[in-house]
């Protein structure tokens, strides 16, 4: 499988996602997400090359939900993602794209 851009991974399929920088990583970017919590024990957020520490208010939207928030680069987010969802673990993912060829 192969796609360019932004994707969301959830219980419900593969989603295009959009979002180009850390910074649009929002509450509200990932509403799709909080709309299956009810199938999502950990979020894996990918923020590109660099790891980056996410809003306030996305981890606190994630507890409210019972959904474990984990940020990482998006290679290792998409590496973890894979690994728990071959054992059937309730897990979704948020990637955020990065430059081909890093």
């Amino acid at each position: 499988m192969s796609h360019i851009g932004s994707l969301l991974c959830l219980p419900s399929g593969m989603h295009a996602w959009d979002v180009k920088t850390v910074q649009d990583i929002t509450r509200d970017s990932l509403a799709k997400v909080w709309a299956e919590a009810d199938q999502i024990d950990v979020l894996f957020v990918g923020t590109g090359d660099q790891l980056f520490v996410l809003e306030k208010p996305i981890k606190q939207t994630g507890r409210d939900l019972n959904i474990i928030t984990e940020p990482m680069s998006t290679g290792a987010a998409a590496r973890t993602y894979n690994v728990l969802l071959g054992e059937k673990r309730a897990v979704a993912a948020a990637l955020l794209a990065v430059e081909r060829g890093k």
